[in-house]
């Protein structure tokens, strides 16, 4: 079974027919900016496993410094997707759990970028945490 994601409008649906095993909450500045959030929760996705079902002509993408990419959509803000030159070399991607109504069992499996976490939030679960990315 496929797992179906959707931005905030609906205007961008995507499923996902498998996981990869890398799934984390990253803490850095950037993921907590780009979600709004304490911290953000990515699984990562083989290309060929990620399928667009309607509205990919309303991705907007925003090419950080560092050159990472997250994608959006450009009707209702909603963050989607994450990209690294480490992804784009492994032909991979990262997508946000939050965009699933109903998901399969997954559990993240690290906190990455402890070191840049917010200063008000803290970890109380026994997950491994990195300073940085996992090591």
């Amino acid at each position: 079974m496929a797992n179906i994601a959707s931005c905030l409008c609906g205007k961008i649906v995507f499923k996902v027919e498998a996981f990869l095993p890398a799934v984390a909450h990253c803490h850095c500045s950037m993921c907590r900016k780009f979600h709004g959030a304490a911290f953000s929760t990515f699984a990562e996705v083989s290309n060929d496993k990620l399928l667009f079902v309607q509205g990919k002509p309303y991705l907007q993408s925003y090419v950080a410094d560092n050159n990472t990419v997250r994608k959006f959509c450009k009707c209702c803000g909603s963050s989607l997707i994450f990209e690294s030159t480490y992804n784009r070399a492994d032909n991979t991607i990262e997508v946000a759990l939050a965009a699933f109504d109903q998901l399969e069992a997954i559990k993240p499996t690290a906190h990455i970028y402890v070191a840049n976490k917010a200063a008000w939030f803290e970890i109380t679960d026994k997950v491994p945490q990195f300073k940085n990315f996992r090591e």
